[in-house]
């Protein structure tokens, strides 16, 4: 494992990142984190087509009380694939797996949203001892095949879609920017999660997600067999209310799966909830006691005012 603070792109100044970059090698790929504070761990997965960076805010917030780690899966962000790897969750899953068991992390609260949810619930339910709490935002980790999800899945890995995210960076260029709603992205953050993925080649990654919706689901049906050994540990739900992807019924779905939860609506959020409210997600995670008996209850973190 090496340590890196320097040789960082032009495109990722220290002061939009200003932590420590780790790398560790692992079944040939050379996987970024950041590492960063004290007190128990903390893993922030990342969903398609961000990083760790999405979690940047969120880490400035949470460091002094617990210790933050945000990988970035190979071929995305700093991160590195091997040759021959083909960027499938279950991929992911398996160097997640590794990197917690190289970092030997115990005692583990997860955070996920996007495709974090399937990558981290597969890593939990293999290794459910390494876990102790949840932070789900909008995600999902069992089979989707309903027909807005098959459409899609379809069309963005179809010869339209391949064309757009390909050779137009549009999950970057579009839905990206147009699923943050409650403000528009600075032209230096647009540049942090733009700079991963200057060619169509490096694109890839982004590319295999929405195939996978449908090709993953022996993987995804793999995890909602194991999500069982998980649901008497404490979750903490953080859900946008304007998220096209993820709705109500996911999150009755993740509330009934864990009936020790606590629900904090983000109200107003799109799909990245990361850019839209880190505020209110930090409050929340500083605010919510684990150990809580259920309640079921949905409550809402009040939007901080306009500096």
């Amino acid at each position: 494992m090496t340590e890196s603070a320097t040789g960082r792109p032009p495109w990722l100044p220290d002061q939009l990142f200003p932590f420590k970059s780790h790398f560790a090698e692992i079944d040939g790929a050379t996987v970024h984190y950041v590492d960063e504070g004290n007190g128990p761990p903390l893993l922030m997965l990342h969903g398609n087509p961000t990083w760790s960076f999405l979690y940047r805010e969120m880490i400035k917030g949470l460091r002094d009380r617990y210790r933050c780690i945000a990988p970035d899966h190979p071929g995305f962000g700093l991160s590195r694939a091997p040759a021959g790897y083909g960027y499938t969750p279950a991929e992911h899953a398996a160097v997640l797996e590794h990197l917690i068991e190289l970092l030997d992390l115990k005692s583990v609260t997860m955070m996920v949203q996007d495709w974090g949810g399937p990558i981290g619930f597969a890593a939990a339910t293999r290794h459910p001892e390494r876990f102790q709490a949840f932070v789900i935002g909008n995600t999902w980790a069992w089979p989707k095949s309903d027909p807005g999800t098959q459409l899609v899945s379809r069309l963005l890995w179809g010869p339209i879609g391949r064309y757009l995210i390909l050779e137009r960076n549009f999950f970057i260029e579009k839905i990206l920017p147009a699923n943050v709603r409650r403000r528009k992205l600075p032209p230096e953050v647009m540049a942090a999660y733009r700079g991963p993925f200057p060619t169509p080649h490096s694109r890839r990654p982004i590319h295999v997600f929405p195939r996978e919706i449908l090709d993953s689901r022996p993987f995804l049906a793999e995890i909602e067999r194991g999500l069982a050994k998980l649901s008497d540990r404490p979750a903490l739900l953080v859900w946008p209310t304007r998220d096209l992807a993820f709705r109500k019924r996911e999150r009755k779905r993740w509330e009934q799966l864990f009936p020790n939860h606590r629900t904090v609506m983000l109200e107003g959020a799109g799909h990245y909830i990361q850019e839209d409210a880190p505020e209110e997600i930090v409050n929340a995670i500083r605010s919510w006691t684990p150990a809580m008996r259920p309640t079921g209850r949905v409550s809402d973190i009040p939007r901080p005012l306009a500096g």
